[in-house]
Protein backbone atom coordinates (compact mmCIF):
# COMPACT_ATOMS: atom_id res chain seq x y z
CA UNK A 1 0.00 0.00 0.00
CA UNK A 2 1.10 3.64 -0.70
CA UNK A 3 1.13 6.22 1.59
CA UNK A 4 -0.43 9.63 1.27
CA UNK A 5 -1.47 12.75 3.15
CA UNK A 6 -5.15 12.92 2.04
CA UNK A 7 -7.72 10.47 1.50
CA UNK A 8 -10.84 12.24 0.51
CA UNK A 9 -14.22 10.00 0.38
CA UNK A 10 -17.35 11.41 -1.22
CA UNK A 11 -20.57 10.21 -2.37
CA UNK A 12 -20.71 11.80 -5.67
CA UNK A 13 -17.57 13.36 -6.86
CA UNK A 14 -18.12 15.62 -10.13
CA UNK A 15 -14.67 16.75 -11.48
CA UNK A 16 -15.91 18.89 -14.40
CA UNK A 17 -13.77 17.83 -16.90
CA UNK A 18 -15.01 15.50 -18.77
CA UNK A 19 -18.62 17.74 -18.59
CA UNK A 20 -21.22 16.31 -17.09
CA UNK A 21 -19.24 13.27 -15.61
CA UNK A 22 -20.61 12.09 -11.68
CA UNK A 23 -17.97 9.34 -10.20
CA UNK A 24 -20.01 8.02 -7.32
CA UNK A 25 -18.48 6.39 -4.10
CA UNK A 26 -15.22 7.63 -5.80
CA UNK A 27 -11.98 8.95 -3.68
CA UNK A 28 -9.74 11.67 -4.29
CA UNK A 29 -6.35 11.05 -3.08
CA UNK A 30 -3.92 13.70 -2.67
CA UNK A 31 -0.25 14.38 -1.94
CA UNK A 32 2.16 16.96 -1.69
CA UNK A 33 -0.86 19.40 -2.21
CA UNK A 34 -1.56 18.35 -5.40
CA UNK A 35 -4.32 15.33 -6.60
CA UNK A 36 -2.44 11.84 -7.15
CA UNK A 37 -5.79 9.68 -8.17
CA UNK A 38 -9.81 9.58 -8.97
CA UNK A 39 -10.79 5.96 -8.10
CA UNK A 40 -13.48 4.41 -6.59
CA UNK A 41 -13.84 4.01 -2.50
CA UNK A 42 -12.87 0.41 -2.39
CA UNK A 43 -9.98 0.42 -4.97
CA UNK A 44 -8.49 3.34 -2.80
CA UNK A 45 -8.96 2.00 0.63
CA UNK A 46 -6.95 -1.17 -0.74
CA UNK A 47 -4.31 0.86 -2.43
CA UNK A 48 -3.21 3.91 -0.21
CA UNK A 49 -2.62 4.43 3.28
CA UNK A 50 -3.11 8.07 4.52
CA UNK A 51 -2.48 10.17 7.35
CA UNK A 52 -5.83 11.89 7.32
CA UNK A 53 -8.80 10.25 5.93
CA UNK A 54 -12.16 12.45 5.43
CA UNK A 55 -15.33 10.37 5.14
CA UNK A 56 -18.29 12.78 3.05
CA UNK A 57 -21.07 10.15 2.56
CA UNK A 58 -23.34 13.24 1.98
CA UNK A 59 -21.95 15.32 -0.22
CA UNK A 60 -20.59 16.30 -3.77
CA UNK A 61 -17.17 16.98 -3.96
CA UNK A 62 -16.37 19.62 -6.57
CA UNK A 63 -13.61 21.91 -7.69
CA UNK A 64 -12.46 24.73 -5.86
CA UNK A 65 -14.31 27.61 -7.10
CA UNK A 66 -12.23 30.54 -9.05
CA UNK A 67 -13.88 34.23 -8.63
CA UNK A 68 -13.06 35.50 -12.19
CA UNK A 69 -13.40 39.13 -11.41
CA UNK A 70 -13.58 40.67 -7.76
CA UNK A 71 -12.27 43.71 -5.75
CA UNK A 72 -11.72 41.86 -2.49
CA UNK A 73 -11.12 45.09 -0.56
CA UNK A 74 -14.27 46.68 -1.19
CA UNK A 75 -16.13 43.56 1.11
CA UNK A 76 -15.68 46.62 4.00
CA UNK A 77 -18.57 48.98 1.34
CA UNK A 78 -20.84 45.94 1.78
CA UNK A 79 -24.19 47.62 1.39
CA UNK A 80 -22.65 51.66 2.00
CA UNK A 81 -24.23 52.39 -1.66
CA UNK A 82 -27.21 50.64 -2.29
CA UNK A 83 -30.32 51.53 -4.33
CA UNK A 84 -28.15 53.74 -6.99
CA UNK A 85 -27.63 54.17 -10.42
CA UNK A 86 -23.90 53.63 -11.87
CA UNK A 87 -22.75 56.64 -12.12
CA UNK A 88 -24.50 58.28 -8.86
CA UNK A 89 -22.84 54.90 -7.16
CA UNK A 90 -19.37 55.01 -8.62
CA UNK A 91 -19.18 59.31 -8.86
CA UNK A 92 -20.82 60.42 -5.42
CA UNK A 93 -20.05 57.75 -3.22
CA UNK A 94 -17.33 55.17 -4.20
CA UNK A 95 -15.06 57.16 -5.53
CA UNK A 96 -15.48 60.09 -2.37
CA UNK A 97 -15.32 56.91 0.44
CA UNK A 98 -12.01 55.78 -1.16
CA UNK A 99 -10.35 59.06 -1.79
CA UNK A 100 -10.68 59.39 2.15
CA UNK A 101 -10.11 55.87 3.04
CA UNK A 102 -7.78 54.10 0.64
CA UNK A 103 -4.81 52.93 2.29
CA UNK A 104 -2.86 49.30 2.48
CA UNK A 105 -4.43 48.57 5.63
CA UNK A 106 -8.51 49.34 4.26
CA UNK A 107 -7.08 46.92 1.45
CA UNK A 108 -5.49 44.14 3.64
CA UNK A 109 -8.34 44.45 6.01
CA UNK A 110 -10.76 44.42 3.10
CA UNK A 111 -9.39 41.38 1.40
CA UNK A 112 -8.90 39.61 4.21
CA UNK A 113 -12.63 39.73 5.20
CA UNK A 114 -13.73 38.83 1.36
CA UNK A 115 -11.19 36.13 2.11
CA UNK A 116 -13.24 34.76 4.78
CA UNK A 117 -16.45 35.30 3.04
CA UNK A 118 -15.03 33.19 -0.06
CA UNK A 119 -13.39 30.56 1.60
CA UNK A 120 -16.86 29.64 3.50
CA UNK A 121 -18.63 29.63 0.19
CA UNK A 122 -16.20 27.37 -1.75
CA UNK A 123 -14.10 29.82 -3.86
CA UNK A 124 -10.68 29.00 -3.38
CA UNK A 125 -9.22 31.28 -5.96
CA UNK A 126 -10.07 35.18 -6.49
CA UNK A 127 -9.17 37.83 -10.15
CA UNK A 128 -8.55 40.80 -7.99
CA UNK A 129 -8.59 44.32 -9.38
CA UNK A 130 -7.94 46.96 -6.51
CA UNK A 131 -5.24 49.18 -5.81
CA UNK A 132 -2.15 48.02 -2.91
CA UNK A 133 -2.43 44.56 -4.44
CA UNK A 134 0.49 43.78 -1.88
CA UNK A 135 -1.77 43.59 0.65
CA UNK A 136 -4.55 42.23 -1.12
CA UNK A 137 -1.79 39.51 -1.66
CA UNK A 138 -0.47 39.02 2.52
CA UNK A 139 -4.03 38.82 3.31
CA UNK A 140 -4.65 35.44 0.64
CA UNK A 141 -1.50 34.05 1.81
CA UNK A 142 -2.36 34.37 5.23
CA UNK A 143 -5.66 32.37 4.74
CA UNK A 144 -3.74 29.97 2.69
CA UNK A 145 -6.23 31.32 -0.61
CA UNK A 146 -5.21 31.30 -3.84
CA UNK A 147 -5.18 34.92 -5.70
CA UNK A 148 -4.64 36.23 -8.96
CA UNK A 149 -3.59 39.82 -8.41
CA UNK A 150 -4.72 42.68 -10.37
CA UNK A 151 -1.40 44.72 -11.12
CA UNK A 152 -4.05 48.39 -11.44
CA UNK A 153 -2.90 50.84 -14.08
CA UNK A 154 -5.06 54.06 -15.01
CA UNK A 155 -3.54 57.38 -16.57
CA UNK A 156 -4.94 59.60 -13.01
CA UNK A 157 -3.34 60.09 -9.40
CA UNK A 158 -4.79 58.35 -6.42
CA UNK A 159 -3.11 57.48 -2.98
CA UNK A 160 -1.40 54.64 -4.80
CA UNK A 161 0.49 55.80 -6.98
CA UNK A 162 0.99 59.30 -9.01
CA UNK A 163 0.60 58.39 -12.64
CA UNK A 164 0.80 55.26 -15.27
CA UNK A 165 5.25 54.84 -14.47
CA UNK A 166 4.15 54.91 -11.03
CA UNK A 167 1.16 52.15 -11.41
CA UNK A 168 3.41 49.84 -13.64
CA UNK A 169 6.52 50.27 -11.96
CA UNK A 170 4.61 49.20 -8.13
CA UNK A 171 3.06 46.41 -9.88
CA UNK A 172 6.43 44.86 -11.54
CA UNK A 173 8.12 45.07 -8.27
CA UNK A 174 5.30 43.43 -6.39
CA UNK A 175 5.63 40.76 -8.86
CA UNK A 176 9.24 40.03 -8.97
CA UNK A 177 8.63 40.53 -4.96
CA UNK A 178 6.31 37.47 -5.14
CA UNK A 179 6.52 35.62 -8.29
CA UNK A 180 7.80 32.47 -5.97
CA UNK A 181 4.92 32.05 -4.22
CA UNK A 182 2.77 29.60 -5.18
CA UNK A 183 -0.65 30.59 -4.66
CA UNK A 184 -0.05 33.93 -6.19
CA UNK A 185 -0.54 34.18 -9.76
CA UNK A 186 -0.37 38.40 -11.79
CA UNK A 187 -2.44 39.87 -14.43
CA UNK A 188 -2.35 43.74 -16.00
CA UNK A 189 -5.24 45.39 -14.57
CA UNK A 190 -5.76 48.59 -16.88
CA UNK A 191 -9.38 49.46 -14.89
CA UNK A 192 -11.03 50.40 -18.05
CA UNK A 193 -10.64 51.84 -20.95
CA UNK A 194 -11.65 55.33 -20.95
CA UNK A 195 -9.03 55.27 -18.14
CA UNK A 196 -5.99 54.83 -20.05
CA UNK A 197 -4.31 56.25 -22.61
CA UNK A 198 -3.06 54.90 -25.95
CA UNK A 199 0.87 55.38 -25.08
CA UNK A 200 -0.20 53.58 -22.03
CA UNK A 201 -1.82 50.47 -23.46
CA UNK A 202 1.00 50.10 -25.66
CA UNK A 203 3.56 49.87 -22.89
CA UNK A 204 1.20 47.68 -20.90
CA UNK A 205 0.44 45.29 -24.20
CA UNK A 206 4.20 45.08 -24.80
CA UNK A 207 4.71 43.91 -20.88
CA UNK A 208 1.68 41.73 -21.20
CA UNK A 209 3.22 39.49 -23.73
CA UNK A 210 6.60 39.70 -22.11
CA UNK A 211 5.85 38.40 -19.18
CA UNK A 212 2.78 36.10 -20.42
CA UNK A 213 0.41 37.72 -18.00
CA UNK A 214 -3.27 37.99 -18.69
CA UNK A 215 -5.27 41.22 -19.34
CA UNK A 216 -8.21 41.61 -16.64
CA UNK A 217 -10.22 44.91 -17.62
CA UNK A 218 -13.51 46.22 -17.14
CA UNK A 219 -15.12 46.44 -21.14
CA UNK A 220 -18.62 47.51 -22.51
CA UNK A 221 -19.98 47.56 -18.43
CA UNK A 222 -22.65 50.40 -19.41
CA UNK A 223 -23.91 52.16 -22.15
CA UNK A 224 -22.22 55.19 -20.77
CA UNK A 225 -19.02 53.31 -21.03
CA UNK A 226 -19.52 53.36 -25.05
CA UNK A 227 -21.08 56.76 -25.74
CA UNK A 228 -17.94 57.81 -23.72
CA UNK A 229 -15.32 55.73 -25.79
CA UNK A 230 -17.80 57.77 -29.21
CA UNK A 231 -17.39 60.77 -27.94
CA UNK A 232 -13.61 60.51 -27.38
CA UNK A 233 -12.20 58.45 -29.44
CA UNK A 234 -14.73 57.81 -32.26
CA UNK A 235 -15.27 54.25 -31.66
CA UNK A 236 -16.76 51.93 -29.35
CA UNK A 237 -14.19 50.68 -26.60
CA UNK A 238 -13.56 47.02 -27.98
CA UNK A 239 -12.63 48.47 -31.56
CA UNK A 240 -10.41 50.99 -30.04
CA UNK A 241 -8.68 47.86 -27.93
CA UNK A 242 -8.50 45.63 -31.39
CA UNK A 243 -6.48 48.61 -32.46
CA UNK A 244 -4.59 48.80 -30.32
CA UNK A 245 -3.76 45.06 -29.98
CA UNK A 246 -5.62 44.49 -26.90
CA UNK A 247 -7.92 41.80 -28.01
CA UNK A 248 -6.16 38.71 -27.88
CA UNK A 249 -5.77 35.61 -25.50
CA UNK A 250 -4.38 37.36 -23.11
CA UNK A 251 -8.06 39.91 -22.80
CA UNK A 252 -10.39 38.55 -19.95
CA UNK A 253 -13.02 41.04 -20.78
CA UNK A 254 -15.22 42.30 -17.08
CA UNK A 255 -18.59 42.25 -17.72
CA UNK A 256 -19.14 42.38 -21.55
CA UNK A 257 -22.86 43.72 -20.72
CA UNK A 258 -22.57 45.80 -24.26
CA UNK A 259 -21.50 43.67 -27.29
CA UNK A 260 -23.36 43.41 -30.53
CA UNK A 261 -22.54 39.67 -32.35
CA UNK A 262 -19.55 41.63 -34.61
CA UNK A 263 -17.88 42.33 -31.09
CA UNK A 264 -18.56 38.58 -29.32
CA UNK A 265 -17.08 37.55 -33.06
CA UNK A 266 -14.22 39.54 -32.27
CA UNK A 267 -13.68 38.02 -29.16
CA UNK A 268 -14.17 34.35 -29.91
CA UNK A 269 -11.46 34.90 -33.08
CA UNK A 270 -8.71 36.70 -31.27
CA UNK A 271 -8.92 33.74 -27.96
CA UNK A 272 -10.27 36.18 -25.39
CA UNK A 273 -12.57 35.80 -22.21
CA UNK A 274 -15.49 37.26 -20.63
CA UNK A 275 -16.08 37.35 -16.74
CA UNK A 276 -19.28 37.06 -16.13
CA UNK A 277 -21.02 39.18 -12.88
CA UNK A 278 -24.64 38.62 -13.35
CA UNK A 279 -25.41 39.97 -10.11
CA UNK A 280 -23.54 43.38 -10.16
CA UNK A 281 -24.87 43.47 -13.55
CA UNK A 282 -28.42 43.38 -12.39
CA UNK A 283 -27.69 45.61 -8.91
CA UNK A 284 -26.31 48.08 -10.95
CA UNK A 285 -28.97 48.14 -13.58
CA UNK A 286 -26.15 47.86 -16.38
CA UNK A 287 -28.04 45.30 -18.51
CA UNK A 288 -27.99 41.61 -19.28
CA UNK A 289 -24.95 39.97 -21.00
CA UNK A 290 -25.66 38.18 -23.98
CA UNK A 291 -24.51 35.00 -22.61
CA UNK A 292 -26.18 32.39 -24.41
CA UNK A 293 -24.42 33.89 -27.79
CA UNK A 294 -21.33 33.97 -26.47
CA UNK A 295 -21.32 30.29 -25.23
CA UNK A 296 -22.98 29.20 -28.58
CA UNK A 297 -19.88 30.92 -30.16
CA UNK A 298 -17.50 29.09 -28.55
CA UNK A 299 -16.15 31.93 -26.06
CA UNK A 300 -14.82 31.10 -23.16
CA UNK A 301 -17.03 32.62 -20.42
CA UNK A 302 -16.11 32.36 -16.02
CA UNK A 303 -18.20 33.92 -13.59
CA UNK A 304 -17.42 37.25 -11.02
CA UNK A 305 -18.82 38.13 -8.48
CA UNK A 306 -17.57 41.84 -8.79
CA UNK A 307 -16.64 43.16 -5.45
CA UNK A 308 -19.38 43.41 -2.45
CA UNK A 309 -20.42 46.91 -2.74
CA UNK A 310 -22.23 46.32 -6.14
CA UNK A 311 -23.25 42.71 -5.24
CA UNK A 312 -23.73 42.71 -1.66
CA UNK A 313 -22.74 38.63 -1.84
CA UNK A 314 -19.15 36.81 -2.93
CA UNK A 315 -21.03 33.65 -3.92
CA UNK A 316 -21.01 32.27 -6.77
CA UNK A 317 -23.40 29.45 -6.26
CA UNK A 318 -25.19 32.85 -6.66
CA UNK A 319 -23.80 33.71 -9.93
CA UNK A 320 -24.10 30.17 -10.94
CA UNK A 321 -28.14 29.74 -10.76
CA UNK A 322 -28.38 33.75 -11.44
CA UNK A 323 -26.00 32.84 -15.22
CA UNK A 324 -27.99 30.23 -16.08
CA UNK A 325 -31.52 31.18 -15.23
CA UNK A 326 -31.03 34.37 -17.06
CA UNK A 327 -29.06 33.33 -19.92
CA UNK A 328 -32.55 31.12 -20.64
CA UNK A 329 -34.42 34.50 -20.24
CA UNK A 330 -32.76 36.57 -22.51
CA UNK A 331 -32.13 34.08 -25.01
CA UNK A 332 -35.85 32.83 -25.28
CA UNK A 333 -34.42 28.99 -25.09
CA UNK A 334 -34.55 26.84 -21.78
CA UNK A 335 -31.76 24.47 -23.15
CA UNK A 336 -29.51 27.92 -23.06
CA UNK A 337 -26.42 27.42 -20.32
CA UNK A 338 -27.04 24.14 -18.57
CA UNK A 339 -25.94 23.33 -15.20
CA UNK A 340 -23.07 21.74 -16.33
CA UNK A 341 -21.92 24.34 -18.09
CA UNK A 342 -22.62 26.81 -15.29
CA UNK A 343 -20.82 25.16 -12.82
CA UNK A 344 -17.75 25.08 -15.25
CA UNK A 345 -17.95 28.67 -15.72
CA UNK A 346 -17.18 28.58 -11.97
CA UNK A 347 -14.61 25.82 -11.77
CA UNK A 348 -12.65 25.22 -14.91
CA UNK A 349 -13.67 28.21 -16.97
CA UNK A 350 -12.29 30.85 -14.89
CA UNK A 351 -9.48 28.70 -14.60
CA UNK A 352 -9.04 28.78 -18.17
CA UNK A 353 -9.19 32.97 -18.35
CA UNK A 354 -6.47 33.03 -15.95
CA UNK A 355 -4.77 30.36 -17.72
CA UNK A 356 -4.52 28.22 -15.05
CA UNK A 357 -6.22 25.40 -16.10
CA UNK A 358 -3.05 23.03 -15.85
CA UNK A 359 -3.19 23.58 -12.25
CA UNK A 360 -6.84 23.99 -10.75
CA UNK A 361 -10.38 24.00 -12.15
CA UNK A 362 -11.38 20.41 -12.27
CA UNK A 363 -10.39 17.20 -10.36
CA UNK A 364 -8.02 15.56 -12.45
CA UNK A 365 -4.97 13.86 -11.07
CA UNK A 366 -1.47 16.26 -11.60
CA UNK A 367 -3.81 19.09 -10.40
CA UNK A 368 -4.11 21.06 -7.42
CA UNK A 369 -6.35 19.55 -4.43
CA UNK A 370 -8.50 22.60 -4.49
CA UNK A 371 -11.41 21.27 -4.08
CA UNK A 372 -15.10 22.14 -2.24
CA UNK A 373 -17.53 19.54 -0.06
CA UNK A 374 -21.36 20.59 -0.75
CA UNK A 375 -23.74 18.80 1.43
CA UNK A 376 -27.06 17.47 0.37
CA UNK A 377 -28.44 16.41 3.43
CA UNK A 378 -30.62 19.29 4.42
CA UNK A 379 -34.03 18.81 2.99
CA UNK A 380 -33.72 21.70 0.52
CA UNK A 381 -30.97 19.38 -0.99
CA UNK A 382 -33.70 16.42 -1.53
CA UNK A 383 -34.18 14.58 -2.96
CA UNK A 384 -31.05 14.60 -5.58
CA UNK A 385 -32.28 13.36 -8.60
CA UNK A 386 -29.44 15.11 -10.61
CA UNK A 387 -26.37 16.21 -8.25
CA UNK A 388 -25.07 18.96 -11.11
CA UNK A 389 -28.18 20.16 -11.75
CA UNK A 390 -28.66 20.35 -7.05
CA UNK A 391 -25.26 22.20 -7.09
CA UNK A 392 -26.57 24.81 -9.60
CA UNK A 393 -29.84 25.46 -8.50
CA UNK A 394 -30.51 24.11 -5.41
CA UNK A 395 -27.40 24.22 -3.32
CA UNK A 396 -26.23 27.79 -1.04
CA UNK A 397 -22.70 28.09 0.31
CA UNK A 398 -24.37 27.08 3.49
CA UNK A 399 -24.36 24.06 2.26
CA UNK A 400 -20.79 24.00 1.84
CA UNK A 401 -18.83 22.08 4.73
CA UNK A 402 -15.23 21.54 3.85
CA UNK A 403 -12.91 23.53 1.63
CA UNK A 404 -9.18 22.90 0.59
CA UNK A 405 -6.65 24.78 -1.16
CA UNK A 406 -3.42 22.77 -2.30
CA UNK A 407 -4.36 19.97 0.17
CA UNK A 408 -5.19 21.97 3.06
CA UNK A 409 -7.75 22.41 4.85
CA UNK A 410 -8.78 25.77 5.09
CA UNK A 411 -12.39 25.17 6.36
CA UNK A 412 -13.59 22.49 7.85
CA UNK A 413 -17.16 21.29 9.21
CA UNK A 414 -18.12 25.05 8.23
CA UNK A 415 -15.59 25.84 10.64
CA UNK A 416 -12.82 28.60 9.14
CA UNK A 417 -9.64 28.22 10.31
CA UNK A 418 -8.03 31.34 10.14
CA UNK A 419 -8.80 34.24 10.69
CA UNK A 420 -11.28 33.41 13.72
CA UNK A 421 -14.87 34.96 14.20
CA UNK A 422 -14.25 37.01 16.75
CA UNK A 423 -10.54 38.67 15.31
CA UNK A 424 -12.89 39.59 11.76
CA UNK A 425 -16.18 41.06 13.85
CA UNK A 426 -13.38 43.26 15.57
CA UNK A 427 -11.19 44.23 13.07
CA UNK A 428 -14.61 45.52 10.96
CA UNK A 429 -16.37 47.21 13.40
CA UNK A 430 -13.36 49.52 13.73
CA UNK A 431 -14.14 50.02 10.13
CA UNK A 432 -17.66 49.94 10.01
CA UNK A 433 -17.39 53.51 12.89
CA UNK A 434 -15.09 55.18 10.26
CA UNK A 435 -17.41 55.43 7.40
Amino acid sequence: MESIDSLIDARWIIPVNPAMRVLEDHSVAVREGRILAVLPRIQAQADYIAARHVSLPRHALIPGMVNLHTHASMALLRGFADELPFAQWLHERIWPVEAKHISPRFVHDGALLACAEMLRGGITCFNDMYFYPGDAARAALAVGMRAALGLVVIDAPTPYASDADDYIAKGLDLRDALREQELLTFCMAPYVPHAVSDKTFSRLITLAEELDLPVHMHVHETQDEIEHALASHGVRPLERLRSLGVVGPNLVAVHAVHVNPAEIALLVQNGSSVAHCPSSNLKLASGFAPVASMLDQGLTVGLGTDGAASNNRLDLFQEMRLAALLAKAVSGNARALPAHRALSMATLDGARALRMEHAIGSIEPGKFADLTAVEFAAPDMLPSNDPISSIVYAAGRENVTHVWVAGRALVEDRDLKTPTKNDLESLITLWQNRF
